[in-house]
């Protein structure tokens, strides 16, 4: 399967992505990392109000390989989480970009984004992963 990384997103060396829509940002994982992890079970997600560091841990993806940290690509408060990938973790492998976002969340710096990858600088450094 080709994997597709959009455009309109931004991208972490840990595989998360952001998405701007507004003053906030959509946070999600990569279908890359998705891809990697295989069939995911279970998603541990803060909760709303909690704050987020860049870098630093936020929650965890459970697969039937591996337990991976999410690390936060930009500080901020989350506003939403996706309660929907909480209840039926499939749904990240199915739409990550999409129904399987994870986080909303309100950047306190939102300068930290230009310092993550656009999509095809990202593209690239997945290709020498995979």
């Amino acid at each position: 399967m080709a994997l597709s990384f959009p455009s309109d997103c931004r991208y972490a060396d840990s595989h998360e992505y952001v998405r701007p829509e507004g003053e906030r940002l959509r946070l999600g994982l990569s279908a890359f990392a998705i891809d990697q992890l295989g069939d995911i079970v279970f998603v541990e997600l803060p909760e709303v109000g909690a704050e987020l560091s860049s870098g630093q841990s936020f929650g965890s993806v459970e697969s039937v390989k591996a337990v991976e940290d999410l690390l936060a690509p930009v500080s901020g408060v989350v506003e939403a989480r996706n309660e929907s990938v909480l209840a039926n973790p499939e749904e990240l492998q199915n739409d990550p970009y999409g129904e399987g976002w994870l986080l909303l969340i309100r950047p306190s710096a939102p300068e930290q984004i230009e310092a993550l990858m656009a999509a095809d600088a990202y593209a690239a450094t997945v290709q020498g992963e995979g």
